[in-house]
Formats: C-alpha cells, structure tokens, sequence
C-alpha cells in the first residue's frame, strides 16, 4: 500500500506541517522529504491528526512504520482484528490512535471484468495492477491509524501504521484487505483518546470508487540526505 497527498487539495496542511520545528527536526535525523505532496511510501513522513496533550486534535508529522527488531522493514500495517490484544499494538490501540488524511490510497489488485468466465485459477494468474482507490463521493479519504513514539538518532518520533480490515464492498473485487477507512463526522471521536474505538470501527466506511493508477515517480531532488 501507498498513499497519495493532491498539493492542490491539502495545501492549508502541508503549508502547516512544514513551517513545523518538529517535522523539520525529523526531515534532518531521518533524511526525509518534507514534500510530502504525491505519492507517499513506508518510512516518509506525513501529515497525521492526532490528539495534542489536551485531547485536542491537532496536525503531527509522522514517520510511516512502527519498527521491530524481529521485522527488516517498518511495520506500516495493523490488522485492526488484533490491534487490542497483540503486544505491539495494544497500547496504542486504547490511547494512541489517529487519522491519516490522503486523497486516496494505492493497493495491487487483479484488473476487473464485466463479464469473465475464466476460472478462479485462472484470473490468479492474470498480473496484478496498481489500483487509485478512495471514498466514494469525497476528494479526501481519512486513513484510521494507530502511532507511538520511537527513538532514532536521539529523537523521540512520532511513527503511525494504518490499520486495515478484510476488504468489504467492490475493493473485493481486486483485494483483500483494505484500510480501515472513516467518516468524516467519525474523525475527532476516533482520535480522542477516551473514545470506543471499537464502537467506531462498526462505522467503518466501505463504499470506495477505484480505478487504474496512473504512475508517478518522484525525482531525486524530492530526497533529503544525510
């Protein structure tokens, strides 16, 4: 999965976010773009609503993936079927969880037919394809998300991963699982740390409208090295 931020459609965050002491301290320690407009990968650091210390919500830039010692990449997924029993995720599922806005997500998936009489064998063994897939009737989609605070290179930063669910209305047809996916009028209730997640997670948005991703690749002046 990949995400994708519209410049045009979120100029007011992104304009926020970067003027930020704190994301400008975390682009430095991790070597990452505080772009952050177009496509937006596991590790990169993205605009997130979270709660501040007043149960507030507010905007946070944070890194995508939890890290593990037992995992070589970033955790960037958590099964929301788990998320308030497994170690890992627990904590956060019961008082740190937040919002990640996009204009829509990235998943691969097997192309859709109208009317295909191949076998199910058959279809598998068709190429995946890289589908664009948000909210159905809306040009920002919010991503539910669990975060924590890590330390890397004697920085304590803030990490989010998104939380998915067994895929539910068309996103069936081309995969599945699928993030889990809020309403608008869900998005402070999630966030508020004495909230009932649970509660909100039955409300969960399942109506989304995809299509064939168009590629887009970043330029290399979009990296900042150390």
């Amino acid at each position: 999965m990949s995400l994708r931020i519209e410049p045009r459609e979120m100029a007011a965050l992104l304009i926020k976010i970067r003027k930020m002491s704190l994301a400008q301290e975390m682009s430095l320690k991790l070597g990452k773009s505080l772009y952050m407009c177009g496509d937006l990968y596991p590790s990169d650091i993205a605009p997130v609503l979270a709660p501040n210390k007043y149960g507030n919500m507010v905007l946070f830039p944070m890194a995508w993936g939890f890290t593990h010692k037992a995992a070589r990449t970033p955790l960037v997924n958590c099964r929301v079927e788990t998320a308030d029993s497994k170690p890992l995720w627990r904590d956060s599922w019961y008082r740190r969880r937040c919002v990640i806005p996009a204009s829509w997500y990235y998943e691969w998936g097997y192309p859709v037919y109208d009317d295909d009489s191949r076998s199910i064998t058959e279809q598998r063994n068709i190429k995946k394809v890289k589908f664009a897939i948000q909210s159905e009737g809306s040009n920002r989609t919010h991503l539910a998300g669990l975060y924590r605070y890590e330390e890397h290179g004697g920085m304590q930063v803030p990490m989010f991963s998104i939380l998915t669910r067994e895929a539910a209305g068309s996103v069936r047809d081309i995969h599945d699982r699928m993030p889990l996916i809020l309403d608008k009028e869900d998005v402070k209730n999630w966030i508020r740390p004495n909230g009932e997640p649970s509660a909100i997670v039955e409300k969960a948005l399942t109506n989304m409208v995809f299509e064939k991703a168009v590629e887009n690749h970043r330029s290399p002046n979009e990296f900042i090295t150390m």
